[in-house]
C-alpha cells in the first residue's frame, strides 16, 4: 500500500484500501449493498469509487460475476488492489470507464443485477471544484441522474432488478427517470439517523419491464433513542 493509504477491515473476511486524506465510502454504500443482496448470475456496480459494494456484495451473495465501473483511474486503481489483496478477481472485475460507454463496451441487456451509488447532488449545487475526485464523488460533474438509469435500463435483463441509493430530496426526479426508462419502481426504504428524524437516505429497488405496485418498507433507524446503532445497523455491519 502507499503511505497514504489505509487497510479497512470490513468486518466479512474481507478488507478494502482507502486514502487517509480522500474520499472513503459511507454507510450509504454499506446499505446499498444489504438492500441489493439477492439471486443473480452477473451484476454491475456503476460509481464503484474504491469497489466497497462489488466486495460487499461478494460476501453477501453468491453472485459469480462482479463488474465494477469507475471512472476515476485513482479509485478503479484503488478498488483493482483491494479485489486482487482479498483474492477475488476470479468474481470481481474493476473496469476504468465511463458509465455512459458502459452498454457499448459490455453489452446491452447483459445483467441481471445492478448497483449504483450515484453523486447525489446536481452540479451546480455548492461549491465545486471539477477536477477533485470528493467533487466527482458527491455532484452530477461527469454523469448526471438521466445518465445513470438511463445506462442501467441499457445494461439490465428483462425483469433485471435495479438497485440505488440516493437523498429523499430527489425522488420525484428518480421515478421520472426510471418510469421514462421503463425500470419500474417496486420497493423503497427510507433510512433516518433515529427515530423522531427526517429521513437523509432512500434505498430504491426497481425492476426493468416490471408492472406498477410500489410498496414502501419501514422506515431504517442508524441510531436507537438511546444513541447507540440500532440493532439492524448491528446485523448489517455483522456486529451481532
Amino acid at each position: 500500500m502507499n503511505d497514504n493509504e489505509l487497510l479497512d477491515d470490513l468486518q466479512n473476511g474481507y478488507y478494502i484500501i482507502q486514502r487517509s486524506d480522500g474520499f472513503k465510502f459511507g454507510i450509504d454504500a454499506v446499505l446499498l449493498a444489504d438492500f441489493a443482496k439477492c439471486r443473480a448470475k452477473k451484476a454491475i456496480d456503476l460509481c464503484t469509487g474504491t469497489g466497497i459494494i462489488p466486495i460487499l456484495l461478494a460476501a453477501k451473495t453468491k453472485i459469480a460475476h462482479i463488474d465494477g465501473v469507475e471512472i476515476q483511474p485513482e479509485f478503479a486503481e484503488m478498488a483493482d488492489r483491494s479485489v486482487k489483496y482479498n483474492d477475488l478477481q476470479d468474481r470481481i472485475f474493476i473496469h476504468e470507464c465511463d458509465l455512459k460507454d458502459a452498454p457499448s463496451r459490455f453489452g446491452k441487456s447483459s445483467y441481471d443485477l445492478v448497483t449504483v451509488n450515484p453523486p447525489y447532488m446536481k452540479a451546480g449545487s455548492g461549491e465545486v471544484n471539477a477536477g477533485d475526485s470528493k467533487s466527482i464523488a458527491r455532484h452530477e460533474i461527469l454523469c448526471s441522474l438521466d445518465d445513470v438509469v438511463r445506462v442501467s435500463s441499457d445494461l439490465l435483463l428483462p425483469q433485471g432488478k435495479f438497485f440505488m441509493v440516493h437523498r429523499p430530496l430527489r425522488l420525484v426526479d428518480i421515478f421520472c427517470a426510471m418510469r421514462k426508462y421503463k425500470i419500474e419502481p417496486k420497493k423503497i426504504r427510507y433510512v433516518a439517523p433515529k427515530p423522531g428524524k427526517e429521513p437523509n437516505l432512500v434505498l430504491i429497488y426497481g425492476l426493468k419491464s416490471g408492472n406498477p405496485e410500489l410498496k414502501t418498507l419501514p422506515t431504517l433507524y442508524v441510531y436507537d433513542e438511546d444513541g447507540n446503532y440500532s440493532k439492524e445497523i448491528d446485523e448489517i455491519y455483522g456486529r451481532r
